[in-house]
């Protein structure tokens, strides 16, 4: 999706993270002095081989986490991004990860091609720091590819053009990590004034991190995630270190102007206790797996088709359901064979609901039409499919500045790629329900079979299906409040062939 600049500025990743340890070495003895990870693991050595694992419902939370892991690093930062944009967000997301090297932490970073957006001058900096390694996944489309290059490869071999890595993981010391749905950009942790993201992340300490880690090593070692260098040659030959130098205090200094420290940030930070005990009080331990396709999702032999392991996983998960299963993904672009898969369960009783999109929230006009292609067949096939509304009451829960926006509120789309079967195993991660997740794009997520914290994420989106949130759509859909340009658009787009890359 284009980037979108936000007009109160997020600038303020590095604040978040100091006064957040501030607040950790202030009021929280036992994690003052540097022993913070010290004490995890003592912590996890209680608990005899099981993972730990909160859930980030709102956008802010999930940023906080992330500059609390970026802060207390000791060894290594391991990232897996789809999108990094160069929004306040993102940039103060590498200024973070560049005071992190520059305090001795191994940054290790992999970003699919498709949508950089950094330009090569930045990328060159970065990775000449001799604690930040840039690999690039699949590089057919931007970094080190020329236009006419570009539309070669698109032409040449449309099946790798089109197979991305969707994988969003970060990983803190082998020992901490994060994934869900949230890319490094404003709208996804809701400092955007147009347009905004209801998303899921899960914050996971013990094992299951190691799982994590296992997988981005074959990500890393994989001959798709190309070293920066290679594409757009050797920084130190390409960069004067006069040149280095002066991209890092632009960030330094972008991160420090305090005339970007707004009302509501201060507000964030004064909440910051609250939230630390309400995370220690609330973590889940369980056993619990992490699933992930390997590098190239499959070996390609049946074109757009092939499937992976997160495919299988998940269908064999789907396959156990006896009761219940509750849904939430952006897009609905379903396969014949998953509808298949739904009829057969709703006929031995299972009652199977979706939140997905309406046309007025979503974000991809293109894979809407592949849902509206299908809407009646998945209705008759018995699923219940509820519309997410434009501007759900329930954002004035979610964002926490929403007081500052509600005079122009923003679209609040779901992004949230969330499974509850039987409400009793979760899966939270960045599978979306469509093709491309399906056969093309490489995926992960968690699967926790744990009955109350399946029971605390599908109250959510129970909430998120109710009226004041979302219409249903088996009677009449929504499509009639949008614009007839917008409606006829999805006409077009529905008479193209285009469902295998959706």
């Amino acid at each position: 999706m284009k980037t979108r600049y936000s007009k109160i500025s997020g600038k303020n990743f590095t604040l978040i993270t100091l006064l957040l340890l501030s607040f950790l070495m202030n009021t929280c003895p036992a994690w003052a002095e540097g022993k913070h990870l010290d004490n995890l693991r003592q912590l996890l050595a209680a608990y005899e081989g099981k993972s730990a694992a909160y859930v980030l419902e709102k956008g802010e939370e999930s940023l906080m986490a992330r500059a609390w892991l970026a802060g207390n690093a000791e060894k290594s930062i391991d990232v897996q991004y789809f999108i990094w944009s160069s929004d306040n967000i993102g940039i103060l997301a590498t200024e973070a990860l560049l005071t992190a090297a520059e305090r001795g932490v191994s940054i290790r970073v992999i970003v699919d091609d498709l949508l950089v957006d950094a330009d090569d001058e930045t990328l060159l900096a970065l990775a000449a720091h001799p604690n930040v390694n840039i690999r690039i996944y699949n590089p057919k489309h931007k970094v080190g590819t020329s236009k006419i290059k570009r539309i070669f490869n698109l032409f040449s071999d449309f099946r790798a053009s089109n197979q991305r890595m969707h994988d969003k993981t970060v990983i803190v010391d082998n020992l901490i990590a994060i994934t869900g749905g949230r890319n490094m950009a404003d709208e996804y942790y809701d400092y955007d004034q147009e347009y905004n993201f209801r998303d899921r992340d899960i914050l996971l300490f013990g094992p299951v991190a190691e799982d994590m880690e296992s997988s981005f090593e074959r990500f890393w070692k994989s001959k798709l995630s190309v070293p920066v260098e290679k594409l757009i040659g050797d920084p130190e030959k390409g960069l004067k270190k006069k040149t280095i130098q002066a991209k890092y205090k632009e960030l330094h200094d972008y991160a420090k102007d305090s005339a970007n420290f707004a009302p509501n940030v201060r507000q964030a930070l004064e909440n910051l206790p609250q939230r630390f005990d309400k995370l220690v009080r609330n973590l889940t331990w369980d056993d619990m797996r992490f699933i992930s396709d390997l590098p190239g999702k499959n070996e390609g032999k049946e074109g757009l088709k092939g499937g992976g392991k997160t495919t299988t996983a998940i269908v064999e998960e789907l396959k156990k359901a006896k009761k219940s299963i509750t849904i939430q993904s952006p897009y609905l672009v379903m396969p014949d064979e998953g509808i298949e898969l739904f009829k057969e369960l709703i006929k031995k009783g299972v009652r199977v609901r979706i939140n997905t999109n309406s046309l007025l929230s979503t974000d991809n006009i293109l894979a809407f039409s592949g849902y509206s292609k299908k809407r009646k067949k998945l209705v008759k096939a018995g699923i219940e499919i509820y519309e997410y509304k434009p501007q759900p009451e329930v954002m004035k829960e979610l964002i926490d500045r929403y007081k500052e926006m509600e005079k122009e509120p923003p679209i609040f789309a779901i992004h949230a790629k969330t499974l509850i079967i039987d409400s009793e195993t979760l899966y939270i991660g960045t599978f979306n329900l469509d093709p491309r997740s399906v056969n093309l794009n490489t995926e992960v997520g968690v699967l926790i079979n744990n009955p109350s914290l399946a029971r605390q994420v599908e109250e959510n989106i129970e909430r998120d299906m109710s009226r004041q949130n979302s219409w249903a759509a088996h009677v009449k859909h929504a499509d009639s409040r949008s614009s007839i340009f917008k409606r006829m658009k999805v006409g077009f787009l529905k008479l193209l062939p285009m469902e295998p890359v959706l």
